[in-house]
């Protein structure tokens, strides 16, 4: 067994696991291995790992008194279901123990995606280029508030249909691939809007007086279309970029080039938008 843990341990590092995860998760599983009293990772049963999140609602706490957190008890539950995600993968383990369990989410706060007829409501309603571009910024191509802020027009190459974040979130640079869609918008924005300022700077976006435009404009024009499309007033800018994420990874796209295309350090931050119930991992 730890031999496997090693390896699991080496899966985790390979991937771009965040250090803290890449413990935290085989400690997890070592401990499910030992209630078990497992030498053979081939014998588990789903019945087995029903049994052991059981035993985890009265499981006493190592350090002080009480029990387990609901949020604790979801790490060791996702911990099991990347361990034998990964030994399915690898041909380890042919059936996957764990693949048709559900268990309770523990409560979070987060922000919950739209769904894609809540963003086709948003298109629908965008009357102007401006406020399309807005849209395809933060949802088509998954920006942050701070990088569509800092988007300069020579980041954006509509004739390779590619656009450039140079400076995004632990100063991490990405491509982002546009689709035709989208360079159509932009191509639109540059040529028939943004040349008509009168103060044309380098910034991508700009306002009505030809400044670059900040961050609470962007949010002032979404709030209008949240209006229009009678949407919840609390949607940001942020729910765009959780939206895209999910639908790309709900849509069969691989965790690592989600990954890649919202510009995250680790791989946890991405999975998140895979797996309900594990937001709470960006705390380990």
């Amino acid at each position: 067994m730890k031999q496997i843990i090693g390896m699991f341990k080496d899966y985790l590092s390979v991937v771009g696991y965040s250090i803290g995860t890449q413990s935290m998760l085989p400690r997890c599983v070592n401990e499910f291995l030992h209630y078990r009293q497992c030498e053979d990772v081939s014998v588990v049963t789903p019945t087995d790992i029903r049994l052991f999140y059981e035993w985890l609602q009265v499981r006493p706490l190592k350090r002080k008194e009480g029990t387990l957190s609901e949020m604790m008890i979801a790490h060791y539950m996702y911990a099991l279901r990347v361990f034998f995600d990964w030994l399915q993968a690898t041909g380890v383990q042919p059936v996957n123990p764990i693949s048709g369990l559900k268990f309770k989410t523990a409560a979070y706060n987060s922000r919950k995606p739209l769904s894609r007829d809540e963003i086709e409501k948003l298109f629908d309603v965008a009357t102007t280029v401006k406020e399309r571009v807005v849209l395809h910024l933060f949802y088509s191509c998954g920006l942050r508030r701070s990088e569509a802020v800092r988007l300069q027009v020579t980041d954006v190459h509509l004739s390779h249909q590619v656009l450039y974040v140079k400076r995004g979130k632990n100063a991490r640079r990405r491509v982002i691939p546009l689709p035709n869609k989208v360079v159509v918008v932009l191509g639109q924005y540059l040529k028939h809007e943004r040349s008509r300022s009168r103060k044309s700077g380098s910034a991508f976006m700009l306002n009505r007086i030809g400044h670059s435009m900040r961050g609470d404009s962007y949010l002032l024009i979404l709030k209008k279309l949240l209006a229009k499309a009678d949407l919840s007033k609390d949607i940001t800018l942020h729910h765009l970029r959780h939206s895209i994420a999910t639908h790309l990874l709900h849509g069969g796209m691989s965790l690592g080039y989600v990954r890649d295309y919202l510009g995250h350090r680790h791989l946890e931050s991405t999975q998140i938008y895979a797996v309900p119930g594990v937001h709470q991992l960006q705390q380990l």
